[in-house]
């Protein structure tokens, strides 16, 4: 536009608004897949196993998938994931899983969460829905 030239463009209205803030459990029970490349999680493996599982994925930048067809284990799945990536107690996340503390959790730790659990598959949807309605926010 040359100097001294009127403009006859209108300002361009944005909405400016909070994004919805995203359940940690969103999306996140579906039937198992065939194929993917994350790696698969046995949910149900001694606890040991998962917790030493866990302790490693939280650092690579894969993701993973939980398998179970039970709903506290998913529950504890989900809590033992927040204490690997918060450097807490695993192990104890596994056994009792701090739905408060899960809940509490800000906008950017939800989304780091859903990073590194990319899915739990289940044969058994409902069992596993109902489990984590606890943290299922409005």
């Amino acid at each position: 536009m040359a100097h001294g030239s009127e403009s006859t463009a209108e300002p361009v209205l944005i909405a400016l608004t909070t994004p919805a803030r995203r359940s940690i459990v969103d999306g996140l029970v579906r039937a198992p897949q065939p194929g993917g490349a994350a790696p698969i999680l046995d949910a149900d493996a001694p606890d040991p196993d998962v917790a030493a599982f866990l302790a490693t994925i939280v650092h690579t930048d894969t993701g993973f998938i939980a398998r179970t067809s039970s709903g506290p284990r998913a529950l504890a799945i989900v809590a033992a994931t927040a204490a690997a990536l918060c450097g807490e107690d695993i192990r104890a996340a596994l056994v009792t899983p701090d739905t408060t503390f899960l809940n509490a959790l800000k906008p950017p730790a939800v989304e780091a969460l859903r990073t590194v659990l990319l899915a739990i598959e289940t044969d058994a949807s409902a069992e596993v829905t109902q489990a984590l309605h606890l943290l299922a926010r409005p």
